[in-house]
């Protein structure tokens, strides 16, 4: 999970500095098709079979919209803001999830949890850092791609019969279509084979790291190794820091301060609940 994180931010930050020099459209269409080269030999061996007949194909549809979307939000914003920004506010879907999932999911959500989530909230409100200026586009960019995140996370939830990799090829095949659709607009000649590389590696670096996540979530249990996802803002500090010379700001940090501790606290919370939940039926009445 760690060396995963790694890689994730490895992608970002090189992400980050493509989105300089070329098209939106073109960087996520050269990501895709070099993530398709990494999972058509993957999703073969798994059998075409599992792309024909999938479930709830509205549902599947809808995850590829909104992973669609915020794969585009993401590079976007990462154009005009710093590294570390961009991850604080992605970190914030898992709050979203929580919030939305009474009313989407049918879940119960009690008080320590909204708590949790409110503090979260103003996580976000104190990384806007609130004024006649935080409503930049970038930042409701920023905004608009977390929450596409998260309904993608929840969309998710509803497609727990489908394989992994049926989800990332969807997801994959449905960013580089709409980067086929973009790339047009805004295309610029390739300056160096060095660049022609990481465009390359861009899509091939964040499928090892799909890879490294969904392993060790098999070889060990989510309560373990689901909190290391928050290294993913170190990195991007650093990250940030070293290749752009982004220095972080003091409410970013505490921003991302409460937005972390609140995401912790949920998932801490939610996975004892699920304990409770597989204990008490085993006790006699």
């Amino acid at each position: 999970m760690l060396v995963g994180m790694l890689m994730f931010a490895l992608n970002d930050a090189m992400g980050k500095w493509l989105v300089a020099s070329y098209g939106l459209g073109q960087v996520v269409m050269l990501r895709s098709l070099a993530a398709l080269l990494i999972l058509t030999p993957i999703v073969w061996h798994a059998g075409w079979q599992n792309l024909k007949s999938v479930e709830r194909p509205w549902m599947q549809f809808a995850r590829v919209f909104f992973s669609t979307a915020e794969v585009f939000c993401f590079y976007y914003a990462v154009a005009y803001l710093p590294l570390a920004d961009v991850m604080t506010y992605w970190l914030a879907a898992p709050i979203y999830v929580a919030a939305s999932s009474p009313f989407l999911l049918g879940e119960k959500v009690g008080w320590r949890r909204w708590t949790a989530i409110a503090i979260g909230f103003v996580g976000v409100i104190v990384t806007l850092e609130p004024s006649s200026a935080m409503f930049t586009m970038p930042a409701i960019i920023s905004i608009i791609g977390s929450a596409a995140f998260a309904f993608m996370l929840i969309s998710g939830r509803f497609l727990r019969g489908t394989p992994d990799s049926t989800l990332v090829f969807f997801q994959v095949g449905g960013a580089g279509l709409a980067g086929l659709v973009f790339a047009p607009a805004d295309w610029s000649p390739i300056a160096s084979t060095g660049d022609l590389l990481l465009l390359a590696l861009l899509g091939i670096v964040a499928m090892a790291a799909h890879m490294l996540v969904n392993r060790a979530l098999k070889i060990s249990d989510a309560a373990t190794v689901a909190p290391l996802q928050y290294t993913l803002l170190l990195w991007a500090v650093v990250f940030g820091w070293l290749f752009f010379g982004d220095t972080p700001r003091l409410t970013m940090m505490i921003g991302a301060g409460l937005i972390v501790a609140s995401g912790l606290f949920i998932f801490i919370r939610e996975q004892t609940l699920k304990k409770r939940e597989r204990i008490l039926p085993a006790i006699p009445e």
